[in-house]
């Protein structure tokens, strides 16, 4: 398994979850990293990535709530999720992609994430 999910779970709405991806050095190393998420009936959407120099972007609808990180030490990408809300109930995904190119090469095993209200 190259990427690797794990954090997701049920979170009353204002709470927080940390979603962490654990990757193949090849991989974390040399591409960006994002997490990607998709709700029911709705197309996947990218919610944060990271590149290897650190600069991240977020999705408007995230930004202030939720922070991408990586571990170099591990090669692990985290989302600290904070302010949780019932939209962002969804399935998250972790992703690599290229520098340069729009869509991830490699995928990792989705992880729920569920906002009650």
């Amino acid at each position: 398994v190259q990427l690797q999910a794990s954090g997701g779970g049920l979170v009353q709405a204002g709470g927080s979850l940390r979603l962490s991806c654990a990757a193949s050095r090849s991989i974390f190393s040399t591409n960006v990293m994002g997490w990607y998420r998709q709700a029911p009936g709705k197309q996947r959407e990218l919610v944060a990535s990271i590149n290897t120099a650190g600069i991240t972007y977020y999705r408007t609808s995230v930004k202030g709530r939720f922070a991408i990180s990586r571990d170099n030490a591990t090669n692990t990408v985290n989302l600290q999720m904070n302010s949780l809300k019932p939209e962002d109930t969804a399935v998250y995904y972790c992703a690599a992609r290229r520098f340069g190119v729009p869509s991830p090469d490699y995928w990792g095993q989705g992880t729920l994430v569920t906002v009650s209200s």
